[in-house]
């Protein structure tokens, strides 16, 4: 196992905790990516830090990463290796959330009992790993059925939940995004019957939506967050991931691309977004009373 990264600008202090979190990586960034800014892994370390650096008061990240996709050459961890952390993130992929690989079958059991085996464990999911966590609790995941991507720049409007979460007295904010695929239809405490046993009235809540997509993001307080966005893509990773869609073919309108390249310099929220996360770990947002609340 790699190294665990951590952010050597941050002082620990009782009051100020160290956030642990396993970042299991379901795809390889662009070469060029890579050569910038190091694995998604790695990309997801520094954006979280300096989310955590940003917060009130700081918040300290420490990361480790697995390349889970074992059809190239990676791995499944055990349940045992996160033992010493507080949670997992599952990074976006080109692969379908909802296919039946060998490795997404082994990454679902892998969090099933996780779920089980761990109830104070944390979840958090981005794009694809958004639409696995909702397959895991029973929710529908497909293409979009205007089969349309939704790219770039992009406006998502915020249920009470999210602005609440994100604290933020806005209706909406922006992220950008990189997706065909999405959750059709979001899990319920019926269709997570088997994870949420003894917590039956437990509700998996929606913080965001959009024209495109209706399941924006999934939380359950103090135990899942997940975005059909992504919060550390810049304007050359947009660029390059919707570069690597058309040259594979799957995204045929140039057009809609080309528009969505351009939208990639407009700043977004995901700095907010990722201090939400980590907030999932050491706050019940449910009790949040004020303070430290973005206005604009």
């Amino acid at each position: 196992m790699a190294t665990i990264e951590r952010d050597q600008t941050y002082k620990p202090t009782p009051s100020a905790p160290v956030v642990r979190l396993m970042v299991l990586e379901t795809d390889l960034p662009h070469p060029d990516t890579f050569s910038e800014r190091g694995s998604f892994g790695q990309i997801v370390h520094h954006h979280f830090s300096r989310a955590g650096r940003a917060h009130h008061p700081p918040l300290g990240v420490e990361t480790d990463q697995v390349f889970v996709v074992t059809e190239q050459g990676g791995r499944i961890p055990s349940v045992q290796e996160f033992d010493n952390f507080d949670g997992l993130l599952i990074t976006g992929s080109v692969y379908d959330a909802h296919a039946d690989n060998e490795w997404i079958l082994q990454l679902l059991d892998l969090l099933k009992r996780l779920w089980i085996e761990k109830p104070e464990f944390h979840f958090v999911g981005v794009c694809f790993g958004h639409q696995l966590l909702a397959r895991l609790l029973g929710g529908e995941v497909g293409p979009a059925p205007s089969r349309d991507w939704e790219l770039g720049h992009s406006r998502i409007e915020l249920t009470p939940t999210g602005q609440r979460i994100f604290r933020t007295l806005e209706d909406h904010i922006h992220l950008h995004q990189m997706h065909q695929d999405q959750v059709v239809r979001a899990p319920s405490p019926a269709s997570a019957s088997e994870l949420l046993a003894g917590d039956s009235d437990t509700e998996v809540r929606v913080w965001g939506r959009s024209e495109h997509t209706p399941v924006q993001g999934l939380y359950i307080p103090n135990r899942l967050f997940t975005t059909q966005a992504h919060l550390a893509f810049d304007e050359d990773m947009v660029k390059r991931q919707i570069q690597i869609r058309v040259d594979a073919g799957g995204i045929q309108d140039l057009e809609h691309a080309d528009r969505a390249a351009e939208t990639s310099h407009l700043e977004h929220d995901g700095v907010e977004v990722a201090k939400a996360v980590l907030r999932l770990f050491v706050y019940d947002d449910d009790e949040y009373t004020g303070g430290d609340r973005k206005t604009s």
